[in-house]
């Protein structure tokens, strides 16, 4: 006879857990989620920092995540795109800038100062976060090779001896 008191203990206790979180979103963020993502299904809210908050949601059948501060203020949206998507002069770009890169992941940015892609990408050892405005100029570039990954995984080995 305990075990199904216990069982519904701890059921009960995730459950308070659960709607306590969603509780904690300040009313005017979730207001105003709702106001700017009406169409917005399957909505997990994260607490980011001591001030902003995360909402990943589907909608139009893409995962979106989008970022208000505590009083309602639209932060951010991003949401992943197929390469085909991207506009012809972020391609152009792509092609003069970074050829032979493979795309490993697109993301559109948008935020109050304008929309960015956001691409992730890799050719051999060498791997770039780049971000480029819609009409091609390059935003944002920070490479990354292999090597760098190397010297971390040797520090690494050498705190678990």
């Amino acid at each position: 006879m305990k075990k199904p008191i216990l069982v519904f203990a701890i059921a009960a206790m995730f459950s308070l857990q659960a709607c306590g979180q969603k509780e904690n979103v300040p009313a005017k963020t979730e207001s105003s989620f709702a106001q700017k993502f009406p169409d917005a299904k399957k909505v997990k809210w994260d607490k980011e920092n001591m001030n902003e908050w995360e909402a990943e949601f589907k909608m139009n059948g893409k995962e979106y995540s989008a970022n208000f501060d505590n009083v309602g203020k639209w932060m951010e949206t991003e949401y992943e795109i197929k390469t085909s998507e991207l506009p012809a002069a972020v391609k152009t770009t792509i092609e003069n800038e970074f050829n032979g890169f493979d795309i490993e992941e697109a993301e559109v940015s948008e935020t109050p100062g304008g929309k960015v892609f956001e691409l992730q990408m890799e050719q051999d050892e060498n791997e770039v976060e780049v971000a480029i405005a819609p009409d091609g100029k390059v935003i944002k570039k920070a490479e990354k090779s292999d090597n760098d990954n190397q010297g971390d995984e040797e520090n690494d080995e050498g705190v678990n001896d």
